[in-house]
């Protein structure tokens, strides 16, 4: 869980439910979710509350070639990751973003820890779970 001190108290909150997944409201943009991970279920921002809050932690950065295929949903290969915080742990949720840009680009479950990402050159890094795009993406456009 990325944990960050965030103001709230003058802003209008909702729970709702979309997907079978509790989703959070914050002055009516969907900005985290719940999401049954081995840990038990934790919130977790959606990519619009990774825009907002713009967390330092739990991020894997791919290269330019990786993006296509999280954007239609793919896994994110490990192959594509080059930088990470060490800090992940198999299991953890994670943000993924553009090594260039910084730009979240989609949510997943790291499958194994953020150092072994880096020097991963087959096999999958983290199951993705919310990219651009997807159905709860779309639900703001």
């Amino acid at each position: 869980m990325i944990s960050k001190d965030i103001q709230i108290s003058d802003k209008f909150l909702e729970k709702g439910n979309f997907d079978d997944k509790d989703i959070l409201l914050v002055d009516r943009k969907i900005l985290a979710f719940q999401v049954e991970t081995k840990n038990g279920k934790l919130w977790f921002p959606t990519i619009r509350g990774i825009l907002h809050w713009l967390p330092e932690i739990k991020w894997a950065a791919v290269d330019h070639g990786a993006i296509p295929f999280l954007l239609n949903g793919a896994d994110c290969m490990g192959a594509g990751i080059h930088l990470t915080d060490i800090s992940i742990k198999s299991g953890d949720l994670i943000w993924i973003k553009d090594e260039e840009h910084g730009k979240p680009l989609a949510i997943g479950i790291a499958i194994v820890d953020g150092e072994e990402m880096i020097e991963m050159k087959k096999g999958k890094a983290a199951e993705t779970i919310h990219w651009i795009g997807d159905e709860l993406w779309e639900l703001e456009t």
